[in-house]
């Protein structure tokens, strides 16, 4: 129930689905005989999807979770770490799709970074982390079919597919790693709750976070203030990740 009350609150956070509601009550209000009121929802309509698509505010809202931690230095080896951890996403397999459009965005750059990490680390083994609901597909098992065919060998490998959401992915890697020292690899924005929620469950992360959704309109400024998906896509991401912050702040345990 808590996972399906999480996703409904995702939705209905989305500005689309946010103006679309009001949008909704202004027609009842116009069929109800109070247009003043409607016009002021209509309105307030239009506002929602404009601020809520346009990437100045997606970019305002990212930037204190993207910065919060730096990436690793591409100059640098990886600290030393018996594993690299990295965090489920998006995972939808189907017929005659390859792995690397069966896993979203998201998904496809953290388990590439985290190979790529696991790859300059010979003694340490890439946690792959991510399970669904029934009926699903378990992200772990589409990274690990992805670390496979990158060359990560079947040894080197662990699955973790049963946490339906960060927490519970927390809690499994805390008894999986100990007091091992591990490099977590997400999505940029998702990295505070996912450092913070790991902290709590008893483990000492290094964050190496990817991904990074700011700054993805290759220099057009003008762009910034038109309503584009890009700009959905950032508010988005950061609305979720407030609110999950929240969330942890009232009920850490």
């Amino acid at each position: 129930m808590l996972y399906l009350a999480k996703h409904w609150i995702a939705v209905l956070i989305s500005p689309l689905t946010a103006s679309f509601l009001i949008v909704v009550i202004g027609v009842v209000c116009r069929l109800s005989r109070r247009p003043r009121l409607a016009r002021i929802l209509f309105i307030a309509a239009a506002v929602v999807v404009y601020v809520g698509s346009i990437s100045v505010v997606g970019d305002a809202l990212l930037a204190p979770l993207e910065h919060r931690y730096p990436p690793l230095r591409q100059d640098l080896p990886p600290p030393a770490a018996g594993y690299v951890v990295v965090l489920g996403s998006g995972y939808g397999p189907h017929d005659g799709v390859p792995i690397t459009a069966a896993l979203d965005g998201d998904g496809l750059a953290r388990v590439v970074e985290a190979v790529r990490l696991a790859r300059r680390l010979p003694d340490a083994r890439l946690v792959v982390s991510g399970g669904a609901p029934p009926g699903q597909s378990a992200p772990a098992l589409g990274y690990a079919e992805m670390a496979r065919d990158l060359g990560i060998s079947e040894a080197s490998l662990v699955v973790l597919d049963r946490a339906l959401d960060t927490r519970e992915e927390a809690q499994a890697i805390a008894a999986l790693v100990g007091n091992a020292p591990f490099i977590l690899v997400t999505s940029a924005y998702h990295t505070p709750r996912a450092v913070q929620e790991l902290r709590l469950a008893g483990v000492r992360p290094i964050p190496a976070p990817t991904g990074q959704l700011m700054g993805s309109l290759n220099g057009v400024i003008w762009r910034a203030w038109l309503p584009n998906s890009d700009g959905l896509r950032k508010v988005e991401r950061a609305l979720h990740e407030y609110i999950g912050l929240a969330a942890l702040a009232a009920h850490p345990g």
